[in-house]
């Protein structure tokens, strides 16, 4: 059996920040003039992440059954699959308003626009909130994953379980003391 625990670790800090890419995106998706395909784009790049983020589970769910071992990366990207879903679901809902407004768009004279206008928007910055909290979750869970499973972290906690004592907090010094002089000489001069 080979460690692939650097490997895990790598393949979970990329996919946290391919996630952390969309959501760097989310700004500049809900404004008044933000075009539906620009949403659609941000969608697909996020179905390509969900995708990768299964197949990863999938890879690692056949490497298990067949080496006898579960590795602890399945469970990081396991937990990524909701999240991620919650956030393509959001964006979903931002494209549905965005295209039901261009939809109305011929409504702009209608009484009653304005406060339709403003729904939408409202509806839209909503979505967006629940997108980024979804995507922030989706990289701080990869993250922590890797965290959990990396070399550099595994070697700091066996460390901690084989120290036996505590180590001694630092003693302050004492206040240094002039050298006395020796019995006899202190009153003398050549």
């Amino acid at each position: 059996m080979t460690d692939t625990s650097s490997s895990d670790v790598l393949a979970l800090r990329a996919t946290a920040s391919g996630f952390d890419t969309v959501r760097g995106t989310l700004a500049a998706t809900g404004g008044p003039d933000r075009p539906l395909d620009a949403v659609a784009r941000q969608l697909s790049v996020l179905g390509t992440l969900l995708t990768d983020v299964v197949d990863e589970v999938l890879f690692r769910a056949a490497e298990q059954k067949r080496d006898g071992h579960t590795s602890p990366a399945v469970m990081g990207f396991a937990a990524a699959v909701q999240p991620a879903c919650q956030a393509a679901s959001a964006l979903g809902a931002v494209a549905h308003q965005l295209s039901a407004r261009d939809q109305a768009g011929h409504l702009g004279d209608e009484p009653g626009a304005p406060d339709a206008c403003d729904v939408d928007q409202l509806v839209i910055n909503n979505a967006l909130g629940m997108a980024d909290q979804a995507l922030r979750e989706t990289s701080e869970g990869l993250r922590a994953a890797a965290e959990a499973i990396s070399p550099s972290s595994a070697r700091v906690e066996a460390a901690r379980s084989r120290s036996t004592t505590a180590a001694p907090s630092p003693t302050p010094p004492s206040p240094a003391v002039p050298p006395a002089a020796p019995p006899g000489r202190a009153g003398r001069g050549r």
